[in-house]
């Protein structure tokens, strides 16, 4: 257990002692919804007194224990402190229905909203999001949390352009080391190794699993891809997908290869083909079937800068290539005049 982990069950504690009943309607303006799931519901709300925007994150009680609402509140309050992690605002009260925390408002949606309304985004804006996401679950887990839930709805909107995005939505953060049960779903956000627990559940009723990064390195895997694509490279990760065996076969491949060479890159599968050499090479760090061996979060800024897609690539060369022999030209049109010049008798 770390210091931090300590200290969120110490201000669980604390916190459970000056837990407070109001009534929402007295105290803010409710707007609109912003998004519902099993977790509960998310309301845009106005303080009244303050005319503050936030969203209060509404939790049935009924079906929330009220250790577990402490846990998501204190940790988004007190060490979601990366300006890509999303912060509770430090109000916090229950009414008869529901145990309910504000938190800073993704005004301009999430980037679900941004990736179904268009084809793909851009790689300029990718690149631009997953700078600011690598930094946030790095954060988290040099704290010695793991997300374990990163998706395009739990990621929120500054602005229009995705130029200040905000990790949210901290309900199944648990500490690295954890031990939790395996639930398979069908999701290609859901990790291979667990396909294997699946296969053993039907002589063992509950399988655990241990919490670690790799989990969220997965999830930022699949984002890059679907950031860049507008969809999903499989539907679950798993031998019977078969993009999945596609691009894993592909995986197998290079790994086997002592060398990347143009021929390794010819086998990829179809839907991974159109991606640059430093893309798939990002795709083979954090997609990596084998869970101890995917890089971390903090790898990610080292793979931006370059293009990522091979239309971008090509275009990047031209645009080199062009630069280059105007270059000359202008070097060899300025030697040309020197030695006119020369034959001028002129210095």
């Amino acid at each position: 257990m770390t210091d931090a982990t300590e200290q969120l069950d110490e201000l669980c504690y604390l916190t459970a002692q000056s837990l407070t009943t109001l009534k929402t309607s007295e105290h803010f303006k409710l707007i609109k919804l912003l998004g519902q799931g099993s977790y509960g519901k998310v309301m845009l709300a106005v303080h009244k007194k303050r005319g503050t925007p936030m969203a209060l994150k509404f939790f049935p009680r009924p079906d929330t224990s009220l250790q577990a609402f402490l846990r998501e509140y204190n940790l988004s309050l007190s060490f979601c402190t990366h300006p890509s992690l999303n912060r509770a605002l430090g109000i916090y009260y229950s009414t008869p229905s529901y145990y309910v925390f504000a938190q800073q408002a993704g005004l301009y949606g999430d980037l679900y909203d941004v990736i179904v309304s268009k084809d793909s985004v851009s790689e300029e804006c990718s690149q631009r999001v997953m700078s600011q996401l690598s930094g946030a679950v790095s954060h988290l887990h040099s704290l010695g949390f793991v997300h374990r839930d990163i998706k395009p709805e739990n990621i929120f909107l500054c602005d229009a352009a995705c130029r200040w995005v905000k990790l949210g939505d901290f309900g199944l953060v648990r500490a690295q080391g954890t031990q939790v049960r395996a639930v398979w779903y069908d999701s290609p956000f859901c990790v291979p190794e667990q396909d294997r627990k699946e296969e053993e559940e039907e002589e063992e009723e509950d399988i655990w699993i241990s919490v670690e990064p790799s989990l969220d390195s997965w999830a930022l895997g699949i984002l890059v891809f679907c950031l860049l694509t507008g969809c999903f490279p499989w539907e679950e990760s798993t031998s019977d997908d078969p993009s999945f065996c596609a691009y894993k076969k592909w995986f197998d491949h290079m790994a086997e290869s002592k060398e990347e060479d143009a021929n390794c890159y010819d086998q990829i599968a179809s839907h991974f083909s159109f991606f640059s050499p430093l893309a798939l090479s990002l795709f083979r760090q954090l997609l990596n079937p084998e869970p101890t061996l995917r890089a971390g979060a903090d790898e990610i800024p080292g793979y931006l800068g370059g293009a990522w897609l091979l239309e971008t690539e090509k275009e990047e060369k031209t645009k080199a290539e062009a630069a280059e022999r105007e270059a000359r030209r202008v070097s060899e049109g300025g030697l040309a005049r020197e030695k006119e010049r020369e034959g001028r008798g002129e210095r």
